[in-house]
């Protein structure tokens, strides 16, 4: 699993000539109603044993949480489950409000 920090993440999501990653959010709902990177796929920590199904294994996955924590966990599941391109977006939605998007509510 790869460590991805936030002004990579934008570019590679802004590059045309790459395909752009999946965003998977494994924060919780509550969280979730407060601020979203856009496209993002939801799926709260706690259901992704559950929901691995609805996981695309041939895209390749940046796994987003609050700080990192979590999403971490989730992208290290992943690859022991297979899933054979995973990042981790360092510093979670956190950084990326703070150093992408700033008009995004922090929370």
């Amino acid at each position: 699993m790869r460590q991805l920090d936030a002004s990579h993440l934008r570019d590679w999501i802004a590059d045309q000539g790459r395909e752009p990653p999946a965003l998977l959010d494994v924060r919780e709902p509550w969280e979730l109603a407060l601020c979203v990177i856009e496209g993002s796929v939801a799926i709260p920590m706690s259901e992704i044993i559950g929901q691995l199904h609805e996981i695309d294994r041939t895209r390749e996955w940046v796994v987003v949480c609050h700080h990192g924590l979590r999403s971490q966990q989730v992208a290290m599941l992943l690859q022991y489950e297979g899933f054979p391109r995973v990042h981790n977006l360092r510093g979670g939605i956190d950084a990326w409000a703070r150093t992408v998007d700033p008009g995004m509510r922090q929370y």
